[in-house]
């Protein structure tokens, strides 16, 4: 169900990150949401844009977002901070959930680097709440470019530990001395750059599969760019009664586009999870960044994922 939100406050919390609330327009509450959760979020200009959920999960009256002007902006964030006002209407999906906190967990480490502090903010909210044993990790280039970080300061004390680089990741947090010993039943959640991403997973490639989680809105990471390996195959689309050719130099999502298939899509980056199809038959080359191992056993991201050589594709399309 699309949600009608109205645009109640914006705030510019750093010299490039505004903060926006919405609120629905008949003034109903909104639908719950958990930790982690996100919105996507059509803007004025046509284009839409998945934003984390930064306010507390108990709170039925709001969603609170947070917006980097990004340097290189394709129109979503250029357009909020430039043209998006108080009383604006947009339109919204319900909150989804791609990078859940794991309650089970005893000892939780958030690490957030820039504007990936907002799903993390409604992590440290949530395990607030319950008296749950975690750390969040925040890393900045200085503090007047670390939003909320007086409202964080206040609200969670030595939980919370900043990073202040300068620009010189030499300063920034050690991830791998901090992860090179993995606490009982301890669970790490990264967003933020690439970089930092990739850090945090390789330092942690050793932890119990299930216990590092992240979360990229932007494919930085995923694999997006054809390879001059990559070969056409054939997918089958087991209940339309229809067989494809996918080119080497072409998506199956394109594919699909092509032959007057939709499929909804948003980031075709292989990062939100919004394209995701299910896989009756056939082994793929997965290169997204959202499904875990157990999801790719039965489903695909389709802007970016292929078929493994020699493979032929059965989709439940």
């Amino acid at each position: 169900m699309l949600l009608a939100l109205r645009v109640a406050r914006i705030v510019a919390v750093t010299p490039r990150i505004k903060s926006v609330e919405l609120v629905a327009v008949d003034g109903a509450a909104l639908p719950p949401f958990t930790a982690g959760a996100h919105i996507d979020v059509t803007l004025g200009n046509g284009e839409t844009r998945s934003y984390s959920l930064l306010n507390d999960p108990t709170e039925t009256q709001r969603y609170a977002i947070a917006v980097l002007r990004e340097i290189d902006s394709r129109g979503g964030s250029t357009f909020v901070h430039d043209r998006l006002r108080e009383g604006d209407v947009l339109e919204s999906s319900e909150p989804a959930n791609n990078f859940p906190l794991n309650e089970a967990g005893e000892r939780h480490i958030l690490i957030a680097g820039g504007i990936g502090i907002t799903p993390l903010m409604s992590m440290s909210r949530r395990l607030a709440a319950q008296g749950g044993a975690f750390t969040l990790h925040y890393c900045a280039r200085s503090r007047a470019e670390a939003a909320f970080i007086d409202e964080l300061e206040a609200a969670l004390g030595p939980r919370l530990v900043a990073h202040f680089d300068g620009g010189d990741i030499a300063r920034g947090l050690d991830v791998a001395a901090l992860l090179k010993e993995r606490p009982s039943a301890a669970h790490v959640y990264v967003c933020g750059p690439p970089g930092l991403i990739r850090a945090v997973r390789e330092a942690a490639a050793h932890w119990p599969k299930g216990s590092v989680h992240y979360e990229l809105f932007r494919g930085s990471e995923a694999d997006i760019a054809p390879r001059s390996s990559d070969q056409g195959f054939e997918i089958v689309l087991r209940r339309a009664g229809r067989t494809l050719h996918v080119p080497a130099d072409k998506s199956i999502l394109q594919t699909l586009a092509a032959a007057g298939i939709k499929v909804k899509t948003l980031c075709k980056e292989g990062v939100c999870g919004t394209c995701r199809v299910g896989l009756v038959e056939g082994r793929a080359d997965h290169r997204d960044e959202v499904l875990t191992d157990e999801e790719r056993e039965h489903n695909i991201q389709v802007c970016v994922s292929r078929a493994l050589p020699g493979e032929t594709l059965v989709l439940d399309l």
